[in-house]
């Protein structure tokens, strides 16, 4: 063990000489993720500036109104009125408004069997979420109000009076759906950037340690390092070995500071702190198993280095380490579970939104597991037939 830990010590010793090293995996992704999470941030609250443009006056168009300004909305939703629908498309071209909902004449007398024109939503390319909330909102209260109305159609069908017909459509508007949907499941806090590209840019750079660690065990071989070690009284299982262990701390100490410093610094957050460990750890012991196999498929430094490079970048455009994964296309969602850093940040994702324990990192664990095992495999394949004559 010693041997190993001197052999490990000595690589370390090495590589933090070097102060690119200090750039590349201590300094670059804190800064990085720092500038990626000042151009996306989303920390803001949601808000939308809705217009609307009564052109019923009457009872069923007012209590549009009054859900959108109910407490369940405030602070969410703010209402401007509009005298014509004119007006309100020029106050969404404008940016004035998010979106304008237009309720048309005759909305109420709707209720008591009449027809009317559908009640429209003037929406902006630039405010699709805001858009989709008016919608959202304006068909749910349209639902209410197509129910007020088949109750009273229902009623006069088995006989009510047609005398009674305002009494019955006053008390139907009285009525709620019996039925609503609530969401139950995982939490859904707030995805913060930083909690997603703080890790994002962290496994980004400490995949550059592929390449620097199979460039030096090319060096040391050029230089005789490795066969003045040979010949001491050490088995080439620790030399191995005390390679490895220094690939490995040298990667999670440098995915350690970049999740610190975001959680410090930056106010990252994490709903459990050991799910961040231990997706840390095992990163860096994949980083470990892609080292090896780049030695094992290489013969030079250079060649190294550019198999590593091509190694690492089709890793991370695979992964979404640049873009959320709910950004992409489903291929490259689908791509990015023949990933470890995919499978990772769908943890740190998980994490970042409330998610503890296994739930959140048991399925990323066994994944990352799983592509490490298929590259030792592959690495120990290659390994035994460059031995073989």
């Amino acid at each position: 063990m010693r041997v190993v830990l001197a052999i490990a010590a000595k690589d370390l010793r090495q590589r933090l000489r070097d102060r690119s090293a200090w750039v590349i995996v201590f300094l670059a992704p804190v800064l990085i993720s720092a500038l990626m999470a000042l151009a996306f941030n989303n920390n803001d609250e949601f808000r939308a500036n809705l217009g609307v443009v009564d052109l019923d006056r009457g009872p069923a168009a007012a209590g549009l109104t009054r859900v959108l300004k109910s407490p369940e909305l405030e602070g969410t939703v703010h209402v401007r009125s509009y005298d014509s629908e004119v007006a309100a498309r020029r106050a969404v071209d404008a940016g004035d408004v998010h979106a304008a909902i237009v309720v048309p004449k005759g909305f109420t007398e709707s209720l008591h069997g009449g027809g009317a024109e559908p009640v429209r939503v003037l929406d902006s390319v630039d405010y699709g979420l805001q858009a989709q909330l008016a919608e959202a909102v304006t068909e749910s209260y349209v639902a209410q109000v197509n129910a007020d109305r088949l109750s009273v159609a229902t009623a006069v069908a088995a006989g009510a009076q047609e005398t009674d017909v305002p009494e019955l459509a006053a008390k139907a508007a009285l009525l709620r759906l019996p039925e609503d949907v609530r969401a139950q499941g995982l939490p859904d806090d707030p995805l913060k950037v930083i909690s997603y590209f703080g890790p994002s840019m962290g496994m980004f750079f400490v995949l550059f340690t592929v390449g620097f660690g199979a460039r030096g065990y090319f060096i040391e071989q050029q230089q005789g390092t490795l066969d003045r070690i040979a010949a001491a009284p050490v088995g080439r299982g620790a030399l191995l070995i005390g390679k490895s262990v220094s690939t490995f701390v040298y990667s999670l100490a440098g995915l350690a500071t970049v999740t610190v410093v975001s959680w410090l610094a930056f106010d990252a957050s994490w709903a459990d702190p050991v799910g961040v460990a231990a997706l840390s750890v095992a990163m860096a012991v994949c980083v470990v198993c892609l080292t090896a196999l780049v030695i094992a498929l290489v013969r030079t430094e250079q060649q190294a280095q550019g198999l590593a490079s091509i190694l690492v970048f089709a890793l991370v455009l695979l992964g979404g380490n640049f873009v959320f994964a709910s950004g992409t296309t489903p291929a490259i969602r689908t791509l990015a579970l023949f990933t470890p850093n995919g499978w990772a940040l769908r943890g740190f994702t998980d994490l970042g939104t409330g998610v503890r324990g296994w739930e959140a990192v048991g399925a990323p664990l066994l994944g990352i597991a799983a592509f490490s095992l298929v590259v030792v495999a592959v690495t120990a394949l290659l390994l035994r037939v460059r031995r073989t004559p």
